[in-house]
């Protein structure tokens, strides 16, 4: 499954850039990331992070522990990329989110698409969730940037 999603926003690239490149500062503005912290550094020193993903289903809460790498961080480019990497030895569906920042006329724009390669919900549900959490949170993190 591969998601996209992007938002406008009337500050500069570097500004918007801040929100996206740091995991940690998800909760802020998207619902879905429950929970972020820091796990350290991987084996080529690359940040990582515990996130605790959760959503609301009907009656019912949902929730996903990813261990998220950066694994790419290009601000001249304004581009980041995170991956799941497990560390105990299973096999486990990817989670790639790969977001890109660019200037345009108003100020910037983001492009943010979320792959997931698994079967945690099926039936379009996940899709639908999905679209649920990225509304509020392009509403809050335009709140955040207008502070």
């Amino acid at each position: 499954m591969d998601v996209t999603a992007s938002l406008d926003a009337p500050v500069p690239p570097a500004r918007l850039f801040e929100f996206v490149d740091e995991l940690t500062d998800y909760p802020q503005w998207m619902p879905l990331a429950h929970k972020v912290s820091s796990a350290g550094q991987d084996a080529e020193g690359q940040p990582m992070w515990n996130v605790e993903l959760r959503a609301r289903v009907g009656p019912l809460a949902r929730s996903k522990r990813l261990r998220m790498v950066r694994s790419v961080h290009d601000l001249a480019r304004g581009h980041v990329r995170f991956e799941r990497r497990e560390d105990d030895g299973r096999r486990h569906a990817p989670w790639v989110l790969d977001g890109h920042v660019v200037a345009v006329d108003a100020g910037s724009r983001l492009e943010m698409n979320l792959h997931y390669g698994g079967a945690l919900w099926t039936g379009g549900v996940l899709e639908r969730v999905l679209a649920d959490q990225i509304t509020a949170g392009r509403e809050q993190l335009l709140a955040l940037l207008a502070d």
